[in-house]
């Protein structure tokens, strides 16, 4: 079984919603699995302990979850544009996987939400596809082969999955949200299976 790795950080819900479909997409593909992982918050003290798992929704990731893993699709809500330190400050705690080219190879996606439609979208989708790039990782997008990349009225990117909240508390995502979710699940287990079946041999 291939394993994706399904890394978050959300704050009020939305961006773990935005996860969960992903996972659903993964689960889709025969012979491959989703694995659920969370972050915890930063402080002003990052350095200080934090509980092995959080008091509600994903375990937190480990670097060992990583390593195991044969594909990495990262989401955060959107911050100015950017991913959320929370994220950040877990993604600059990989540098020995870049020592020891853990991630080279495998694929990876990554995802978003936010609160209105123009609240930086994309440039949070490349900000945290920077890092990725930097681990030799082979980033999945979303063509526009998926027809609800044309039929969406909010989220959604060719960069990835992407939710908009919307004012209205509450607000999950649409149906084309979903779907691009999915989507990119999808997407990221099939080139995994791909990627491992086409690996050469030691």
């Amino acid at each position: 079984m291939s394993e994706i790795l399904v890394v978050y950080y959300s704050r009020h819900g939305s961006t773990a919603e935005l996860a969960r479909h992903i996972c659903r997409g993964i689960e889709t593909v025969p012979g491959a699995r989703a694995k659920l992982r969370s972050v915890p918050p930063v402080s002003a003290e990052n350095e200080r302990p934090v509980v092995a798992v959080p008091p509600e929704g994903a375990p937190y990731a480990s670097l060992a979850d990583l390593r195991a893993a044969d594909g990495l699709i990262v989401g955060s809500p959107t911050r100015f544009g950017n991913m959320a330190a929370a994220l950040k400050y877990f993604i600059d705690s990989t540098s020995s996987l870049w020592l020891d080219g853990s991630l080279s190879g495998k694929p990876a996606a990554v995802f978003t939400s936010t609160q209105t439609m123009h609240g930086g979208q994309e440039s949070t989708l490349l900000s945290m596809m920077l890092p990725l790039l930097h681990h030799g990782m082979v980033l999945v997008g979303l063509p526009y082969s998926e027809a609800a990349l044309t039929q969406t009225r909010s989220g959604g990117s060719p960069y990835g999955a992407s939710h908009v909240q919307g004012v209205a508390e509450g607000q999950g995502p649409s149906a084309h949200e979903i779907e691009l979710a999915r989507a990119l699940g999808r997407r990221v287990a099939q080139l995994a299976i791909r990627l491992a079946t086409t690996a050469p041999r030691e």
